[in-house]
């Protein structure tokens, strides 16, 4: 038998639920690839993403629950900025997944 490549805990099952629940959200995902140009506070997201402030505001508290981005105080803003450590390296792996295995409609299926 191989060895488990996952923690084997409920705990441990929940945060990877959790760590993965945060990304199956579009607007999430959108929060994240807004902040890859750089640091941006809530109007700003709010702006380019072209959606309610309070829908920025939830996203973004979920990313930071998560650590997916940090957020800096300036003034009476605040300003968010990807935590570059961590989606950096998980970016190129959903890029090379999904171009290895759901191009072509293979994931649409699902």
């Amino acid at each position: 038998m191989g060895k488990n490549i996952l923690k084997n805990s409920k705990a441990m099952r929940d945060a990877y639920d959790r760590f993965l629940t945060t990304l199956r959200n579009k607007t999430r995902l959108a929060i994240i690839q807004a902040l890859s140009t750089g640091p941006k506070n809530v109007m700003q997201l709010t702006r380019e993403l072209g959606v309610h402030q309070t829908t920025v505001s939830h996203g973004l508290r979920r990313l930071l629950d998560c650590g997916f981005v940090f957020v800096k105080k300036n003034g009476k803003e605040r300003v968010y900025k990807l935590n570059e450590r961590t989606i950096k390296p998980l970016a190129k792996l959903m890029e090379r997944h999904v171009k290895n295995y759901c191009s072509k409609g293979k994931c649409a299926r699902w």
